[in-house]
């Protein structure tokens, strides 16, 4: 082994390593950056190797930071965070809640239903995980407790639906995705749409089985009402604002009217006009999605100035080539290569946020993909199908990662909302069914490739 592989080893096991001191990452991942030029300038002098690490290497990161920072693609990304946030806060939620717990309630796991299709809406308007779950537990947990839902169930439910914000557009993380690996985001967030319909679809499925099999899981709601037809109008009123809102970002960037930039800032006033029709908008509540999009915005865009200097020194190390020379020497074929990368990007996802993988992993690893020969139809009209299709294999992988014990992100956001009596092992027995579940979406889509691909396909072409 070489020099400069066992300084791209130890960057690796430096930066894992200090990620459990707690220090904030981006200043983990630009001090490890750091570190290791140093040690390969002066060892270069002191040694005789061939690093070609020193200062000119870091001055190097300034021009790199300059043309990340001059992307438009991201100026998205400020504007789909205040989008959710700003939605968090309109209201939007509660009505729907409300209304379509009626529609469902005649159906046993109805209440469990209702929690599901509002995370497929709230996925498709906030595009944020944390959100997602936080909002989710806040307004469905008391309720399905009080009419005496299993707590597995019930908690298991939040977390699955919640975690939908990580895959289905307009999600943050395919917008970054995209411009790291070159890609279009319309591109992204159509190829999107199916597979996250899709886990939807199975969620429910699994519900309403699984709540026929153990009625005492999921009780009717005593108090429910017989569907009516004014049932139906307040569901419709309910359901129609997030359903313009939805159009109004995803069907202008889908019809090639907007571009994601511009479909971000019609999101972002949109969501503001609901939280105005819903008489939600004061002061309080600008200063507090302001602030927490200003410290959202702050923490994304810092990892991007570490990252970026942490890539650039492994890069130069030949820390690419080390990483394509260990997955093609692989004994196995091309789609054994491709389980043994989403098996790591899903142990990776335990102690890596989604950020720090797309940044840093994913453009390390998307080279290795594109040689290794897959052959997907891209009908002419989708650029790299092979790349939106792995791309999506990646968001699936995450989505479980962030969803899987001990560590998942999203059980510790639902913890955080949920009263003292409910145990984390609860949330942990809780997510197990759905885990399988997202597995089962994640072998549909390595099956039929073809269910990512078609939708970009037929809109562009």
């Amino acid at each position: 082994m070489e020099f400069n592989d066992v300084l791209v080893i130890g960057m690796f096991l430096t930066f894992i390593s200090l990620l459990f001191t707690g220090f904030p990452v981006a200043w983990v991942l630009g001090g490890v950056a750091v570190w290791f030029t140093f040690v390969g300038y002066f060892s270069d002098i002191y040694f005789g190797t061939t690093t070609g690490l020193d200062y000119l290497t870091l001055g190097m990161s300034v021009n790199r930071i300059y043309k990340f920072m001059d992307n438009w693609v991201l100026v998205a990304l400020p504007m789909f965070i205040f989008m959710g946030l700003m939605l968090d806060r309109s209201g939007i939620a509660e009505k729907l809640m409300k209304s379509m717990q009626n529609l469902f309630g005649s159906i046993r796991g109805g209440l469990a239903v209702t929690v599901t299709t509002i995370g497929i809406i709230l996925a498709a308007s906030t595009g944020i995980i944390g959100a997602s779950v936080v909002l989710l537990g806040l307004l469905s947990l008391p309720a399905m407790m009080n009419q005496g839902y299993s707590k597995t169930l019930a908690l298991g439910t939040i977390a699955g639906s919640g975690t939908l914000g990580i895959l289905i557009p307009p999600s943050i993380m395919l917008v970054i995705m995209a411009d790291q690996l070159g890609l279009s985001v319309g591109d992204l967030f159509m190829g999107a749409v199916i597979p996250g319909i899709i886990l939807g679809l199975l969620y429910i499925t699994y519900i309403l089985i699984f709540c026929l099999i153990n009625p005492d899981a999921a009780p009717l709601d005593p108090e429910r009402k017989p569907l009516e037809l004014k049932i139906l109008w307040d569901i419709f009123k309910s359901i129609l604002p997030p359903a313009l809102l939805i159009i109004a970002v995803l069907g202008s960037i889908f019809a090639g009217i907007t571009t994601p930039t511009e479909a971000s800032g019609v999101g972002a006033l949109g969501a503001t006009l609901l939280a105005i029709a819903n008489k939600k908008l004061n002061w309080k509540v600008i200063t507090e999605v302001m602030k927490s999009c200003f410290n959202t915005t702050a923490y994304i865009f810092a990892i991007f100035l570490g990252a970026t200097c942490f890539a650039l020194v492994l890069r130069s190390l030949g820390g690419d080539e080390l990483i394509e020379r260990a997955l093609t020497g692989l004994p196995f074929g091309p789609h054994g290569i491709m389980l043994v990368i989403l098996g790591a990007v899903f142990i990776l996802g335990f102690f890596l946020d989604w950020i720090e993988i797309t940044l840093i992993v994913l453009p390390l690893i998307a080279p290795v993909v594109s040689s290794l020969g897959f052959e997907i139809d891209g009908h002419g009209v989708v650029d790299n199908p092979e790349l939106v299709w792995f791309v999506m294999l990646i968001a699936v992988s995450l989505q479980t990662s962030f969803l899987t014990p001990p560590v998942g992100f999203a059980l510790f956001y639902l913890k955080g909302v949920c009263p003292p009596e409910i145990k984390l092992t609860d949330i942990y027995k809780g997510v197990v069914p759905f885990i399988i579940l997202q597995l089962i979406g994640l072998v549909i889509i390595i099956l039929w490739p073809q269910l990512v691909i078609w939708l970009p396909s037929v809109a562009y072409g």
